[in-house]
């Protein structure tokens, strides 16, 4: 384990579309959702309206699948003023069932480059969402003996960052943040104090968008996870 007073001790993997594939899941159902309520609205507008009540209920069910389905069931009602057939329900049920018995798949170079860190630092899953479809993605994905500690969150921000990196390292500063949305895996990890590693995905909820922070020395943007261990050797 790194020892240096500036040194990198703790590595903290965002979850979702930085470790596996996630938001694919999440665009295909919106998909369906809108050709489902094609003779109520056009696609854009449906699409939109469903957005808007994904932001206002974040406060009201977080992260993840069932706040996603919840959402469309409420825009359903709303698009429709109340008239959405039950069998349109049904089917957005469906489709949210679908989505929490999906298989986990991996994203390339995630298993490779956390077997090649763990060991040399304390390696932390940081993840939002519901519970127990992250508990049930870890599993699934093989992933989780790389670990050291897995901590599932209802937001990501300073504090939470602060809380984690002294918990679980030897606090921010010798911290490291990898993931694939800047909003929620980057800019507060630098805010704490942490290095803030920006993995693109090709897919990112349009509520997870922010301005890449450039300026910032603890700043760095990789290809891939393939990028990471090099990276890690150049800090620490």
């Amino acid at each position: 384990m790194p020892s240096r007073a500036n040194s990198l001790t703790a590595i903290g993997f965002d979850a979702d579309d930085t470790l596996w594939q996630n938001e694919q899941f999440f665009r295909f159902t919106e998909e369906r959702f809108k050709a489902l309520l094609g003779d109520y609205g056009d696609a854009e507008h449906t699409g939109a309206r469903l957005l808007e009540t994904e932001r206002r209920n974040l406060q009201r069910y977080g992260f993840g699948i069932k706040g996603f389905t919840l959402s469309m069931i409420e825009t359903a009602i709303e698009i429709t003023e109340g008239r959405v057939p039950a069998e349109v329900i049904g089917k957005i049920l469906e489709a949210g069932r679908e989505m929490l018995s999906h298989p986990v798949e991996t994203l390339p170079h995630a298993r490779e480059t956390l077997e090649a860190l763990a060991g040399d630092y304390r390696i932390v899953l940081i993840t939002k969402g519901d519970l127990f479809d992250q508990e049930r993605k870890l599993a699934q994905s093989g992933l989780g003996e790389f670990f050291d500690a897995v901590e599932i969150v209802s937001g990501k921000d300073v504090t939470i960052y602060e809380r984690i990196f002294t918990q679980h390292g030897d606090g921010p500063a010798h911290a490291m943040m990898v993931g694939n949305s800047l909003k929620s895996d980057v800019v507060p990890a630098i805010e704490a104090g942490s290095w803030g590693v920006y993995v693109p995905h090709d897919l990112t909820w349009q509520l997870e968008h922010a301005e890449p922070p450039v300026e910032e020395p603890r700043f760095r943007e990789i290809k891939d996870l393939g990028e990471l261990t090099a990276l890690v050797a150049e800090i620490a």
